[in-house]
């Protein structure tokens, strides 16, 4: 009986984690269509950001909006639907959203092609409140990050193929392609064609997984607790947050979209410190309304709902941390290699390094997931060490097949070496690897900060390595014994990718004053406060005398 319940456990694991897979390809994806749409369309730099803008966006408002109704109806709306009609329901408006792509694309209407993604967007941000939760909960709970970790590598793999799939179906060619390339092929009357071909595709997909889900016998409702407790306090808190958040980025975009005012800084040469101190302020908002949350609810916990826990609101502030360094490391360093330090790396060049930062995430991610397989202790040793080194072996695979040089990263296989001592150093315990992960991350940017060249570009790059389990480890621990607030904390961490948007965009405005490697000082600070959380985390469920259950590790 208990071998059977297993067994539809791990079905209805590998079922759920077809899901994972589609939220990396699209938004990897993105990578390639901001440049095809910038020069189809004949936008500016800003205007094409608009649809990773839209893209995350959706995530933060979805979330946010189901919280919202929740609240408004007196009910966990997620909880009362259970993660897996949550899922399908998401697959839904994302397959609506493929739909209006289709529609947008043969329309040839930019911001309806907005628009369209940002529909997908939201159907992801109801698949990602839905399906982190149910993994998480499908197994003991001290394995939950083993679990995440194993859907993280699939959605890690989405993220490898998604940008050489699109600039296939944009380009006809798997390769990198050029500026000029790009504009090339935009300017041909059919460019967009094949896009409707690839969201036809995309759609189908995403309504065959629905039908997955729906016809699964193996797959459980997913549903917890349903006494739902009104969350007025938590509720005020984040429509401030958002409120003010909407005001500072409303200005921001509107003085910093004017050309003129670009040039004046240009022109004479000037340090933008009102744009970088509103930067700051809007990271000051999210980062001290959760500071004040977390106070408030410990003092008074009645109003608060999920957010009573301080693992939920201090793993808030995690997820917003480790997004933003995620995205920031990446999103800077295209600029930091084309400096004279680092050998002025340019063009297509650039290709293989960031490919292999995101490739990192995947290294680290399928190690991650070993021990979901339950391999025996030996065998485990074993595969830590080899699992890494596959994976590897596929990133360079792909960077071969697109036709970039892969010699500059044969080195790189030394630095994953110490990915691999800081999982036996972990033994399984999220709270433990999160911290070890969280200081070696720390380690890697003083590196990259006091050295140049080959040297810093791999510390940089590995930074990859230790965001790769950070996600799964924040969101089991966040999320352990919230009962009955789990579904509601979760859509509260989903709100935090919007971490994604504000840290990157604050490392460039201070890359503007004080260069942009120099600049790297804001993912050591994130690091750092991982390393925190990882360490903090054990006294807080400790306190609550669930701490066993989810830090047993491999050795118990």
């Amino acid at each position: 009986m208990e071998q059977n319940k297993t067994t539809n456990l791990k079905s209805a694991l590998y079922t759920l984690i077809t899901v994972f897979f589609f939220w990396g390809f699209i938004g990897a994806s993105n990578g390639v269509f901001i440049p095809f749409c910038k020069a189809k369309f004949g936008l500016d730099q800003f205007q094409s950001q608009l649809i990773d803008f839209a893209f995350y966006g959706a995530y933060y408002t979805g979330a946010l909006f189901l919280f919202i109704i929740s609240s408004l109806a007196k009910r966990d709306v997620l909880n009362d639907w259970g993660f897996k009609k949550g899922i399908i329901n998401g697959l839904l408006i994302s397959t609506f959203g493929a739909a209006l792509m289709i529609w947008a694309v043969t329309s040839g209407n930019y911001f309806f092609i907005l628009g369209a993604l940002f529909v997908v967007g939201l159907g992801f941000s109801l698949q990602q409140t839905s399906a982190q939760p149910f993994a998480a909960s499908l197994g003991e709970p001290h394995t939950a990050s083993n679990r995440l970790n194993l859907a993280g590598g699939v959605n890690s793999f989405g993220t490898t193929i998604g940008p050489l799939v699109v600039s296939f179906a944009l380009f006809g060619v798997v390769a990198n392609v050029n500026e000029d390339y790009i504009k090339h092929f935009a300017q041909k009357a059919n460019s967009l064609d094949k896009m409707e071909i690839l969201y036809i595709f995309v759609g189908v997909l995403f309504l065959l997984s629905a039908a997955l889900f729906f016809f699964s016998k193996k797959v459980p409702a997913g549903k917890t607790d349903a006494t739902f407790e009104p969350a007025k306090k938590a509720l005020n808190t984040l429509i401030a947050i958002t409120v003010i958040l909407v005001i500072i980025f409303a200005y921001i975009f509107s003085r910093y979209h004017q050309p003129e005012y670009i040039e004046h800084f240009i022109k004479n040469k000037e340090k933008d410190y009102l744009g970088l101190g509103l930067t700051i302020g809007s990271l000051l908002v999210v980062v001290l309304g959760l500071l004040f949350a977390n106070s408030a609810a410990q003092s008074k916990p009645e109003g608060w709902g999920a957010m009573k826990y301080p693992q939920l609101v201090l793993g808030m502030l995690g997820i917003f941390t480790y997004v933003g360094v995620e995205v920031t490391i990446q999103s800077n360093m295209g600029s930091l290699l084309g400096t004279k330090a680092f050998g002025t790396i340019t063009g297509s060049a650039i290709a293989p390094y960031i490919s292999m930062y995101w490739g990192s995430l995947m290294i680290g991610r399928w190690a991650g997931a070993i021990a979901v397989f339950n391999p025996s202790k030996g065998l485990r040793k074993v595969l830590l060490v080899l699992v890494p080194y596959i994976a590897f072996g596929v990133v360079l695979a792909v960077n071969a097949i697109s036709g970039q040089n892969v010699s500059v990263l044969y080195a790189y296989a030394g630095v994953v070496a110490f990915q691999i001592i800081g999982f036996f150093l972990g033994q399984d315990r999220p709270a433990r690897t999160l911290m070890i992960f969280g200081l070696f991350g720390v380690a890697a940017m003083v590196i990259g900060l006091l050295t140049e060249g080959t040297v810093a570009t791999y510390a940089f790059m590995s930074g990859g390595l230790f965001c790769s389990i950070l996600w799964p480890s924040i969101f089991a621990l966040a999320i352990a014994g919230l009962g009955k607030y789990t579904s509601q904390g979760s859509a509260f961490l989903v709100m935090m990718i919007l971490g994604g948007g504000i840290i990157p965009l604050l490392q460039g405005k201070i890359s503007d004053i004080i260069g942009i490697h120099n600049s790297y000082f804001i993912p050591v600070l994130c690091f750092s406060y991982l390393a925190f959380y990882g360490w903090r985390i054990i006294g807080i469920l400790k306190k609550q005398g669930i701490e066993h259950e989810v830090e047993l590790g491999a050795g118990h």
